[in-house]
């Protein structure tokens, strides 16, 4: 009864859609399937919890991909078409990751991931990520030995994993708070006018 339906909501175009699917591979089927097999097996956990299993799954895969993105600078003579493809396969599938991550953090949380707010969040994980897949590069521009890079790289995309998975949870839990207190009829304490 309480489902929001197509009239009432802003959901994204399809262009959006089709965006999202066809360049960043996002699959929101799978998101969901993540998403109910995580509140299956823990019915029990809180979405925090829930968002901190998560953050910690990706996390794992974000070291392993951040390294990915400084492989290709350890081949001095392979030449920069190799290290460029490197770069760019390693941040697309990093990117994908905290796209999913963020989406399946929404879902624990009650937030429907066809809403159009959705976009301006996944846009911010596609900034934040590339930020983090630039460290590789930056160290080497200061001269860091290629043998380094792959340690930078991996914690510095592990470490974006983290802030986005976090932040992630701060933004929903806050929208979860203020949906909670416009059912009941209360003023958020967050919107409430200063007085």
């Amino acid at each position: 009864m309480n489902e929001p339906t197509a009239n009432d909501q802003k959901l994204q175009s399809i262009t959006t859609e089709e965006f999202f699917y066809f360049f960043l591979r996002m699959r929101k089927g799978e998101v969901k399937r993540i998403a109910g097999i995580l509140t299956a097996r823990y019915p029990e956990e809180s979405p925090e919890q829930l968002a901190m299993r998560l953050i910690a799954s990706k996390s794992r895969l974000a070291l392993l991909g951040g390294a990915l993105v400084s492989l290709p600078a350890l081949f001095p003579g392979a030449g920069r078409a190799f290290k460029l493809a490197g770069l760019v396969g390693a941040t697309s599938m990093l990117t994908r990751m905290n796209l999913y991550l963020i989406n399946e953090i929404a879902l624990v949380f009650g937030e429907d991931i066809d809403d159009s707010a959705r976009v301006s969040d996944m846009m911010a994980v596609v900034g934040a990520t590339s930020l983090a897949t630039a460290a590789p590069g930056l160290a080497a521009s200061y001269g860091l030995d290629s043998w380094a890079q792959l340690p930078v790289g991996a914690i510095s995309s592990a470490a974006m994993t983290q802030m986005i998975g976090r932040a992630s949870i701060r933004h929903f839990r806050r929208k979860a708070l203020a949906r909670e207190n416009k059912e009941q009829g209360l003023v958020s304490p967050i919107a409430a006018p200063a007085s």
